[in-house]
């Protein structure tokens, strides 16, 4: 038996059995060089360290700690009042405020699971006082939270562009400004439909036009950092990696000068929880490089690419296909060890058939973390239903006309190509 099916068998085993994604990678790639005998199992450290020994990677723990010391420096308040100025007096004003705001964080945090436990637990929190149906405002805010890997800056990016060097980080990062938009109007839209049906008030109180300035002055800091770290990267005063860097000072420098509400005592808790965060996340690569080694040496992504093409499917067929497996394969594993293994595999088939590279990165990038809210697995579920304390089972009633909108926007940057294409394009990305 070959090692890779080995490998294979032991994953489906140990995720099945409930095994942390992290563990049951690297489980499955020491039982695979233990039963095939092939490889030393040495290799499993070697490649754990070698998947983590990268320059650009080390944007992942600069932006989570920014991150962290921008929600440190109440920015999360800051956030909610901007959005609710605008929308927070019409029908449903709650759930408009519940997207706008989620998606301003999400240019901030690069998390879908940040937004959720963050923001998100506010607003639900503030929705159930107001009227609002807890299990409906848990499950807004899944839907909504979707659009933090896919807003910069985002984790999910970072590691895709060290996956397949056809894109780059800063080619990403301007790529998911559309799709995000696009998506969290989809939310907007079904928060509409379901608050009339609801009859969900807003709260009736429309700021006056000296309040509006006011809040959007103080929200002003925070909404430029995406426009620091993007404007800066294209106009090359640093790497994405250097970015993340500027990201930390910058919200240093905001939380506790700007916003004064930063306390120098409360940064080593921040570091800490930053930390944790980034040995979480390392971990699901290292292991993920060690699985996708085993896989490679194998030769699956060859074969798997020489079937592909053998079948003589056009561009949108492949995609198609790709979109059903990705989506299904999303429900079983977290999206960045998804990126890890199958981005090797599928991205160099795509390039063949004639698919644009930052087109299929955002379908594939969009098509896991949509697994993220899709049971029975989807840990995005998990953590909003354990912040907004709502069964499980009746959080996933109400998630139906949010996932039927996320397919509405999955099939439109599927066929519409230039939704993800026409801003990196029009930027010099090529």
């Amino acid at each position: 038996m070959s090692a890779s099916l080995i490998l294979l068998m032991a994953a489906c085993v140990y995720l099945a059995i409930g095994v942390p994604v992290a563990f049951a990678l690297g489980l499955s790639t020491i039982t695979a060089l233990l039963v095939s005998g092939n490889f030393p199992l040495i290799v499993l450290l070697k490649e754990t360290f070698t998947g983590i020994d990268s320059f650009p990677l080390m944007a992942v723990p600069f932006f989570i700690l920014a991150a962290e010391l921008m929600s440190g420096g109440s920015l999360t308040e800051v956030l909610l009042k901007f959005a609710g100025q605008f929308v927070g007096h019409r029908r449903g004003g709650l759930g408009y405020t519940n997207v706008v705001s989620l998606t301003f964080f999400s240019g901030i945090s690069g998390s879908a699971l940040a937004d959720a436990a963050g923001p998100g637990a506010m607003m639900i929190r503030m929705m159930d006082k107001a009227g609002y149906g807890r299990a409906y405002s848990a499950a807004l805010t899944a839907s909504t939270a979707i659009v933090g890997p896919i807003i910069p800056p985002s984790i999910i990016m970072i590691i895709y562009a060290l996956a397949d060097d056809r894109v780059s980080v800063g080619a990403l990062f301007v790529a998911g400004l559309v799709p995000g938009v696009l998506i969290a109007v989809a939310m907007c839209a079904v928060n509409w439909k379901i608050s009339r049906e609801r009859n969900y008030k807003g709260d009736g109180e429309h700021p006056s036009r000296a309040e509006i300035i006011r809040t959007t002055w103080m929200a002003l800091p925070a909404i430029l950092l995406p426009v620091l770290i993007l404007g800066g990267m294209r106009a090359g005063w640093f790497t994405p990696t250097e970015a993340s860097v500027v990201a930390v000072f910058y919200a240093l420098l905001c939380g506790k000068y700007v916003y004064r509400t930063l306390e120098w005592k409360a940064v080593p808790n921040i570091l800490s929880r930053s930390a944790l965060l980034t040995a979480s996340v390392l971990m699901i690569i290292g292991m993920s490089a060690s699985f996708a080694w085993v896989l490679t040496i194998e030769g699956v992504p060859q074969i798997v690419a020489n079937w592909i093409v053998d079948l003589h499917l056009n561009a949108w067929t492949f995609l198609i296909v790709v979109n059903v497996f990705l989506l299904l394969f999303g429900i079983f594993i977290e999206p960045l060890p998804g990126v890890m293994v199958l981005v090797p595999i599928l991205a160099p088939v795509a390039a063949k058939v004639g698919v644009d590279p930052i087109h299929f990165a955002m379908v594939v990038i969009y098509n896991l973390t949509l697994g993220m809210i899709t049971p029975p697995v989807g840990g995005l579920l998990f953590v909003t239903s354990n912040v907004s304390r709502v069964p499980l089972s009746d959080l996933t009633r109400e998630l139906k006309p949010f996932l039927w909108a996320h397919g509405v926007v999955l099939v439109l940057l599927t066929f519409a190509p230039w939704l993800s294409t026409w801003l990196p394009h029009a930027m010099g990305y090529k």
